[in-house]
């Protein structure tokens, strides 16, 4: 396992372990299997774990697997789904979802706090309803204003080693919050060769994965790779129920001749599409969406093998699949 340094964080393991899969958000798993996952990870040097109250019971499985006592080396991020509370209540919202995550994982601490919804301005554009857009997207001027006081001084306090924000918004705002004068430690941003945000693409403006990928290096900010196979789009074949018109099973039928060519080189497009992520410019360790040991040891098998070879990269680049994001919404 190779180790970078991630935001304030030195000897972060280039693949983190996330609590997506381990909550089934990614498909089904199990308690026995969950944990077993875990082991794993951490026996092959995996030393970052990613948990949030939406993945379901993850915390609760990471609460048992450590019973509150975390190896030295390891480190968990949690978040905040915080949407758009009311005026002066962002720092108690914030407080009150770490205090519950804590007591579900059994800690005292997390080393990342991340904030787990949409920043936009008051005139983006989203496919949500009101009562929606209430629930997961926070206005800039929360975000400016009371947000990353709320993290700062959380960090302050010693209650977290960290804050960051998930980068899936709207671009023009996640842009905005990692050139500002406070800057977050961390962005989780897309890492993938589609440049594809899938069913998380709900507002008015293209995707631009990799300039927020690119403002992070230049402002400090250390990067968490997330959706390298695109929730399932970039495998074999999707491995839930998803209808048709679902934006993860539009990505996989646009991926086939992704998969042609991995067919043609006898790989796997997990494997592919996970050493396409670990070589992308400015990611520092990526996120992994498995459920169980045999999706974690290909991931594994994905990070010894290295960078892909410059030509198989350029086959990648020239199928031309980062070329058609388009917008869901029109914006207002």
């Amino acid at each position: 396992m190779q180790f970078i340094r991630l935001g304030p964080f030195e000897n972060i393991s280039r693949l983190t372990l996330g609590g997506a899969g381990l909550g089934e958000v990614w498909g089904t798993t199990n308690r026995d299997e969950a944990l077993a996952t875990i082991g794993d990870a951490i026996d092959a040097g995996i030393n970052l774990i990613d948990a949030a109250p939406r993945y379901r019971n993850c915390e609760a499985i990471i609460g048992e697997a450590f019973a509150g006592r975390l190896p030295n080396s390891v480190r968990i991020t949690t978040k905040c789904g915080l949407g758009a509370p009311g005026r002066g209540t962002v720092a108690s919202r914030l407080e009150a979802s770490l205090d519950a995550s804590l007591a579900v994982m059994r800690l005292e601490r997390v080393d990342i706090f991340l904030l787990h919804s949409f920043i936009a301005d008051d005139d983006a554009a989203f496919r949500f309803d009101a009562t929606l857009r209430a629930e997961h997207v926070t206005p800039w001027e929360h975000y400016v204003d009371e947000v990353v006081p709320a993290f700062e001084a959380l960090k302050a306090g010693g209650r977290i080693g960290a804050w960051g924000i998930t980068g899936v918004g709207v671009p023009s705002t996640i842009l905005k919050a990692l050139r500002h004068a406070i800057r977050p430690d961390i962005v989780q941003a897309i890492s993938n060769l589609m440049d594809s945000p899938g069913g998380m693409h709900a507002y008015g403006e293209a995707p631009q994965p990799r300039d927020i990928i690119r403002a992070a290096a230049l402002n400090g900010v250390g990067v968490m790779g997330i959706r390298a196979v695109q929730a399932g789009a970039l495998t074999s074949a999707i491995d839930r129920p998803l209808k048709d018109s679902h934006p993860e099973m539009r990505d996989f039928r646009a991926a086939a001749p992704f998969r042609a060519l991995c067919a043609d080189i006898s790989a796997s497009p997990a494997a592919i599409a996970h050493r396409y992520a670990l070589d992308m410019d400015g990611v520092d360790t990526v996120v992994l969406g498995v459920k169980n040991r045999q999706e974690l040891a290909e991931c594994l098998l994905a990070e010894r093998a290295g960078p892909l070879p410059v030509d198989l990269r350029s086959r990648i680049d020239g199928l031309g699949l980062a070329d058609n994001q388009a917008c869901p919404v029109s914006r207002a």
